[in-house]
C-alpha cells in the first residue's frame, strides 16, 4: 500500500511541476518564430514590384513589411500570416492577391523575421495597429478599401483589428474558434481553461463584425479541426462564404488553388467594388 501511495504522489507532482511549466511558458507552445527565421526570398522571385517598409509600433518596435502594389488596385489586402515562419514563406498569397488585382501589404510580428521584440497576443495586436497606421497614413487608405486576411494564429490577429475598424471583408483561412478552443482539444489531459493567459478568441470577434466573411478550411486540418471553421462561418453575420478545402493545415492553399481562387474572387466581386 506505501508504494502505491509513493507512486501516487510521485505522479501528482509530476503533474504539478507540467501545469506550472504549461502555465509559465505557454507562449513558446503558441508562437514559433525561430522556425524559418531567415527571410530568404522576397516577392520579386515571382516577378512582383514590392517595397520594404519597416513600421515603428507605438510601444516602440519596428516590424518589417513588404508592400506590394497593383496597379489600377481595386482595394487593399491587410495579410497576417500564421505563428511560424515569417512573410517569405507566404508568397503564394501575395501572387494571388496580385491576380486578384489587390494591393497587399504583409508584416512580421515583433520576433519574427527581421522584426524587433519578442512576441506575445498582446504585442501582436499592437503590431496590427500599427500595420492599419501604416496604411492610414503612408498609403492614405480608409477602411472601406481594406480587406483583412488571416492564416491560422494571424486570423486571430485579423478579426481582432477588424472589429475595431470595419473594413471592406474579412478574410480567414484555416484559422480556430479561440486558441483556448484549441489548446483545451490538443491537451486535453489538462486544465487548459484555467491555465491559458493567452486567448485570440475568434468567436468574441465575430460578434462585432458586419464586414462580409469568407472562411477556408480543410476538413483533413491536421492541427486545427475542421469543426473550428464551421463554427466560425456559423457565427459570422451575413454576407458570408465558406470554401472546403483538401490537405493538411500548410498544404490547403496548394491543393484547393484553383477553387480558392476562383470563389475567393467571386466574393470579393460580390462585395469590393471594382
Amino acid at each position: 500500500m506505501r508504494i502505491v501511495w509513493e507512486i501516487l504522489i510521485a505522479v501528482v507532482i509530476a503533474y504539478a511541476a507540467v501545469l506550472a511549466l504549461v502555465f509559465l511558458f505557454q507562449s513558446r507552445l503558441v508562437y514559433y518564430p525561430e522556425i524559418g527565421r531567415a527571410v530568404t526570398v522576397t516577392p520579386q522571385s515571382y516577378g512582383l514590384k514590392f517595397e520594404t517598409v519597416e513600421i515603428p509600433t507605438a510601444d516602440g518596435e519596428t516590424l518589417q513589411a513588404w508592400w506590394v502594389p497593383v496597379e489600377g488596385a481595386r482595394g487593399t489586402v491587410l495579410f497576417f500570416h500564421g505563428n511560424a515562419g515569417n512573410i517569405s514563406h507566404r508568397l503564394d498569397y501575395l501572387l494571388m492577391f496580385n491576380r486578384l488585382r489587390h494591393s497587399t501589404l504583409i508584416v512580421d510580428y515583433r520576433g519574427y523575421g527581421m522584426s524587433t521584440g519578442t512576441p506575445s497576443e498582446e504585442g501582436t495586436y499592437r503590431d496590427a495597429e500599427a500595420a492599419w497606421d501604416y496604411l492610414r497614413n503612408a498609403r492614405k487608405a480608409v477602411p472601406r478599401d481594406v480587406v483583412v486576411a488571416g492564416e491560422s494564429l494571424g486570423g486571430a490577429v485579423g478579426t481582432w483589428l477588424a472589429a475595431r475598424i470595419e473594413p471592406r471583408a474579412v478574410l480567414l483561412f484555416s484559422t480556430f474558434t479561440s486558441a483556448t478552443d484549441l489548446g483545451a482539444g490538443v491537451y486535453w489531459f489538462l486544465p487548459v481553461r484555467l491555465l491559458s493567459r493567452i486567448g485570440y478568441d475568434n468567436l468574441a470577434n465575430l460578434r462585432r463584425i458586419q464586414s462580409p466573411v469568407f472562411v477556408a478550411h480543410s476538413r483533413d486540418d491536421d492541427i486545427i479541426p475542421f469543426s473550428h471553421g464551421k463554427a466560425l462561418f456559423e457565427a459570422a453575420s451575413e454576407p458570408k462564404a465558406f470554401l472546403e478545402m483538401r490537405g493538411g493545415h500548410n498544404e490547403g492553399f496548394v491543393f484547393t488553388r484553383q477553387e480558392w481562387v476562383s470563389q475567393l474572387g467571386a466574393f470579393l466581386d460580390r462585395h469590393v467594388p471594382g
